[in-house]
């Protein structure tokens, strides 16, 4: 296997030429960066990555903690990330939450692995960190980002929609379409972004004057099974005077759609849905789900170009204007009450 040296004797240059031509730093002449690019082409040459990282003090990757590897939410965060990473010949190590434990100590334990292969940076995505860890993780790691949430401690670290205004935008969307009867399927009671999100849905609702009963309040988890469950806990209430449904991500509300289809309610015409998200299959539901949209590969790729420019001293731009909006489609109907003047 070629070595520098055997490129910088073909090229009839030091090995320190030969260095600065194939690493792009410090200058060359054009004759010598010619002779060289000829002779790693001659001699089929491949630097090696061992070598620059020590040279540079760099691995050239980041880490990405996240709970899920699959899933309309966590996958298109992964993509976004590779794709901001391979733009400027950067790559990434995934991990997940695997092992023992509770919840916290899995995400602590793949943040961890992540510190010990000596990434450069780190991607974390956690609702299951309390704001001592991360306290703790960026006093040991500084280069940290914090994606889908808001943190104290880290500050311009945290990179996040504004979920409470979110949440008020899903209520405005129900509120003006006459609906006052309404019933929530929430996501993890204690998810950061899942608090963010109910709590401005109901503050907009409170200023409306209306409230959601407490029956018709029920609890999941963010996913399909609880989704349809949670159609079902409201589908088996004696008092099923709700004519819209809240759910607090795309996922169980396609649940939803299903199970009260399934039950002979008709959606939007018997009762309207509205999502949170606004994942890629949203748009093909039957009906087509109207939703939140959280522009989540607007935050992932600022928050990796943040990441970039910290980690090796890069100038791409950042922004933090990450504004939700509701995305109409087929899954809300006319309510039976007055519209409210609930301005989108």
């Amino acid at each position: 296997m070629a070595t520098i040296k055997d490129v910088a004797r073909l090229a009839q240059v030091g090995v320190g030429t030969a260095s600065r031509a194939i690493s792009g730093r410090g200058g060359v002449s054009p004759d010598a960066l010619a002779r060289v690019q000829q002779a790693i082409q001659q001699l089929d040459f491949r630097p090696s990555n061992v070598a620059r990282a020590l040279s540079l003090k760099s691995l050239g990757m980041l880490g990405v903690y996240v709970p899920l590897f699959e899933g309309s939410f966590y996958s298109p965060i992964l993509q976004a990330i590779d794709r901001e990473l391979r733009a400027v010949d950067r790559h990434m190590v995934a991990a997940n939450a695997c092992g023992h434990g509770s919840e916290r100590q899995k995400a602590l334990q793949g943040v961890d692995f992540l510190m010990q292969r000596q990434c450069d940076g780190v991607f974390i995505l956690s609702n299951d960190l309390l704001e001592t860890d991360l306290a703790d993780l960026y006093r040991r790691y500084p280069r940290l980002v914090l994606l889908n949430r808001h943190s104290p401690v880290l500050g311009e670290h945290a990179f996040s929609a504004d979920h409470e205004h979110a949440g008020r935008l899903a209520a405005m969307a129900l509120l003006s379409h006459g609906h006052r009867e309404i019933a929530v399927i929430q996501g993890h009671r204690d998810a950061p972004d899942n608090h963010d999100r109910m709590r401005g849905f109901h503050a907009e609702l409170g200023r409306h004057g209306v409230q959601v009963k407490p029956q018709h309040h029920v609890d999941g988890t963010f996913s399909f099974v609880s989704g349809y469950a949670g159609a079902e806990q409201l589908l088996s209430q004696h008092d099923q005077s709700y004519t819209a449904v809240f759910c607090a991500n795309d996922v169980m509300a396609m649940a939803a759609v299903t199970r009260f289809i399934q039950a002979g309610r008709r959606v939007p015409q018997d009762v309207s849905i509205v999502g949170y998200d606004d994942t890629d299959i949203a748009a093909y539901t039957a009906p087509p789900l109207t939703t939140v949209r959280i522009p989540m590969d607007k935050v992932t790729t600022n928050a990796c170009r943040y990441l970039l420019n910290m980690c090796y001293a890069l100038n791409l731009p950042v922004e933090r204007n990450f504004a939700p909006h509701i995305v109409w489609r087929g899954s809300v109907g006319q309510g039976p009450h007055r519209p409210l003047d609930a301005a989108l």
